[in-house]
């Protein structure tokens, strides 16, 4: 009897150690993933990007309602800005100048997140109404190129000053006419917010001069092609009385410098004195070929970066000094004498504001 119970006690132990043994290797499973030691080494390695988050957290836009020639060169700036910082930023170019389109699109990259804009306004007055409305979700908004009426919530203006840029063209031009004369003002697209403003600034400084006169304005140069047209046609109607041909816009710029080089060409023996705006080639070989003489520098290199840099900074804590609203990245006028030397000339203003940008700009 004895014996039997040995033997059933043997039994128990063996089964009882048997089911121990499968117990623990079925719960391996559950004891031993590997999940929480995920999880603990994820947080470790997601420390320093909480110590990062104002980068992080900043997605930024840059934003020019319609192609043009002169956003090409303002998105060196952006992208030289992404070289230095190593921050992508989403570059858009809308379909026209009209608000709504700017509206639309704007929109739905703050549905996506985006939450910093450096913006060239569609319409000065009509973007106050956008930008108030992304900035009371949380983003910053700098204009470049020019500004929206005031008052704005859009942070800071990185632009040329271009009435001022203007006012200098039309001193430039009339000093080469000797002080006399008849002008031709050739504008660009009147749907610009720069454009009634370097309107007012040529008539201010013609109004100086009593033997000076504006015979002539032309407007609505969509295109190279249209402003060919339009320039050839009005020189064509004025080529007896025409002292000088003003253009304050890019493509205008180019069609002076195509219009006059064709018509010195053909032999034609009238001095006509002319000043642009902007560097396109067919411009600066105009310059060197004496058949313009010269052309305001604008920093659209300067307006891409230092508005994308500002970003930067306010998204990392800084705040808008009172009335340091403007950001005036300044121009240069280039002529025959100095075309090897003014765009380092531009390049050293940019670096000068970025120095400046912590000190007159900004504060924490």
């Amino acid at each position: 009897m004895k014996q039997q119970h040995a033997r059933l006690f043997s039994w128990m132990m063996l089964v009882s150690l048997m089911m121990t043994m499968i117990l623990a290797a079925c719960a391996v499973p559950d004891a031993a993933p590997v999940a929480p030691v995920a999880g603990d080494a994820a947080a470790t390695a997601a420390a320093p990007a909480e110590a990062a988050a104002p980068a992080s957290n900043f997605k930024p836009v840059w934003y020019a309602p319609a192609p043009h020639p002169y956003y090409e060169d303002v998105r060196k700036g952006v992208e030289a800005f992404e070289a230095d910082t190593g921050i992508a930023v989403e570059k858009q170019i809308g379909p026209d100048w009209t608000q709504d389109s700017q509206n639309q699109r704007m929109e739905a990259l703050a549905a996506q997140g985006f939450n910093a804009f450096s913006v060239y306004p569609a319409d000065a007055s009509g973007a106050n109404g956008l930008y108030e409305e992304l900035t009371a979700a949380g983003a910053n908004i700098v204009n470049f190129g020019t500004s929206t009426a005031q008052p704005t919530t859009a942070s800071f203006a990185v632009a040329t000053d271009v009435k001022v840029a203007a006012m200098r063209a039309a001193e430039e031009l009339i000093a080469a006419m000797g002080g006399k004369g008849n002008i031709i003002n050739v504008l660009e697209v009147l749907e610009d917010p720069n454009t009634a403003l370097r309107k007012q600034g040529i008539e201010e400084v013609v109004a100086k001069y009593p033997d000076v006169t504006i015979i002539q304005e032309v407007a609505g140069m969509t295109s190279v092609e249209t402003a060919v047209q339009k320039v050839g046609d009005a020189l064509s109607a004025n080529i007896d009385k025409v002292d000088g041909i003003i253009a304050t816009g890019y493509t205008p710029s180019v069609a002076i410098a195509q219009v006059l080089s064709e018509y010195k060409e053909k032999g034609g023996e009238r001095v006509i004195h002319a000043v642009g705006i902007d560097t396109d080639e067919v411009v600066m070989q105009a310059i060197a070929n004496g058949v313009m003489d010269g052309t305001i520098v604008q920093n659209p290199y300067g307006h891409g970066y230092l508005s994308l840099l500002l970003l930067q900074y306010m998204a990392e804590g800084y705040k808008p000094k009172a009335d340091a609203y403007f950001v005036d990245a300044g121009f240069a006028f280039a002529t025959k004498d100095n075309l090897e030397t003014y765009s380092e000339d531009i390049l050293a203003v940019t670096e000068q504001i970025k120095a400046e940008l912590l000190d007159k700009y900004l504060e924490k």
